[in-house]
Order: C-alpha cells, then structure tokens, then sequence
C-alpha cells in the first residue's frame, strides 16, 4: 500500500510469509545480503537474535500509506513500533513531493524532538535536495523502492547515524556541492575546516558509498577507530550525519 501504483515492489513472498515469529530469518539474510556490513551493528550475537530493537515512528499524509508502513515494519523483530517520535528513536516520514511544511516538520523532528528520520519520498526536485541534507536526514528511499527490506535498511542505517541515500541522488548531491563549491572557489578568505588527512581518507570513502566495516577493511583500521573519526569530526564541525560530512566536505573541496 506503500508504493506507488505504478511499480510493485513488495516481495512475492512477504504476502505468503509464515508468522512473525518465524520471517525474521528470511528478512535478515535478505538485507544482510544486500548490506551485510551495516546490517550487524543492530543485529548482534548468535544468528537471527535480536540484541537491540529501534524505536520507530511511522508519520505520513495518510492513513493508508501509514498502515502499509507499519505492516511492512512489523514483521521485523528488530523493529520496535512507537507512536510518538523522540530522542533515541527514528522517526520515518513518508512524502509524495516535499513542500515547505515537510521541510518544516522534517527539521522539528530531528533538531526540536531529538530523532533521527528517514525520509520516503515520491521525488526531490534538484533545489530540495541539499535542504532534506541540512535538515539532518540521512536516509532517503524512493516511495517505489519502498519494500520492507528497504525500509529496515534504512532504518538500521539512520539509528547508527549513517547515510542511505539512492546511488542516483548521492550523485546528484556531489553534483550540487561540486557546484557550489566552483562558485565559492575564487572568493578570498574562505573558511577552512581544518579535517585531518584521515579524516578526508575517512570522508572519501563514504562518499564513495562504503558502510563502516568496508572503509576499516580499505584503510586498515578498526571499525572503532572509523566510528570515533567520523563522530569526532561530525561534533567539532557540528554536522549532523554522514551525508551532512560528505556535503560539507565537497563544498570545501577537501573530497
């Protein structure tokens, strides 16, 4: 009921799925498979067993494409289901286009209640794209990709406060920074951020869309040490997320 009429693209299994009790192994091997790096911060211990479950509230224009987000969400024993957004939990939004009231409830979200949100969405006009960045978003799925394993991804994704965006936008992303920052380029006396050179191997890596495990197995560090960078520099530079990083470090041309 999510997605769009348009494109199906809710698994054939999910709707002959077993009970609740017994498709959380199908759905973890499935994501696992698709991200199997990002995917074990949340899922810890033996196989299939649920050390920790993400808060979650579903918000969205309707009533119908709310349910059918709560349906897909419930199924997943990682995933906690709360009414209300709130600090620790991730707040998942779900849009057909972005207008000034989105924007406006997206950064109340994150900067005013504390959450972190995942943002499903129809489309993003080019001049939308850096604002969903600067509000704090840091993951984007398109409504018509919106399958449960998507939006579990995500999810996970935005509770450790990583980015998820669709390869498309990530590229359209580095296409605006890239932009802005020619046009910043030739003015004297611009800000510099000071990143240390394992910052940016750190940044550019994520800008290339490596989770964590993937950029301490390229760089030969531990999966701590790239934690600890990537919160040091996104708390001395008062970033709000990874894509919020990578945008601010194209701009200044370090990446």
């Amino acid at each position: 009921m999510l997605n769009s009429p348009r494109t199906a693209t809710t698994p054939a299994h999910s709707t002959h799925s077993a009970p609740s009790t017994h498709s959380a192994h199908p759905a973890h091997s499935t994501l696992s498979a698709h991200s199997a790096h990002s995917a074990r911060p949340a899922l810890g211990g033996a196989a299939g067993v649920v050390d920790r479950r993400v808060p979650v509230a579903v918000s969205a224009p309707d009533p119908i494409s709310r349910e059918g987000a709560v349906s897909q969400l419930r199924r997943h024993p990682e995933i906690d289901l709360r009414e209300e957004s709130g600090p620790g939990t991730v707040a998942l939004l779900i849009e057909d286009q972005l207008d000034e009231q989105a924007l406006s409830r997206l950064r109340r979200i994150v900067r005013s209640e504390g959450a972190r949100a995942v943002l499903v969405v129809g489309a993003i006009r080019e001049n939308e794209l850096l604002d969903v960045v600067e509000c704090g978003v840091g993951a984007i799925v398109w409504r018509q990709e919106a399958t449960a394993h998507r939006l579990v991804q995500a999810v996970l994704a935005a509770s450790r406060g990583d980015g998820d965006l669709p390869a498309d936008l990530l590229g359209r992303l580095i296409s605006q920074v890239g932009t802005l920052h020619r046009g910043a380029a030739g003015r004297p006396g611009a800000p510099s951020l000071g990143l240390a050179p394992r910052e940016v191997d750190v940044l550019r890596l994520v800008a290339e869309g490596l989770d964590t495990g993937e950029i301490a197995g390229k760089l030969s560090y531990s999966e701590r040490t790239v934690k600890n960078v990537m919160h040091g520099l996104t708390t001395r530079l008062h970033l709000r997320n990874r894509a919020h990083a990578v945008a601010y470090a194209l701009r200044e041309g370090y990446i």
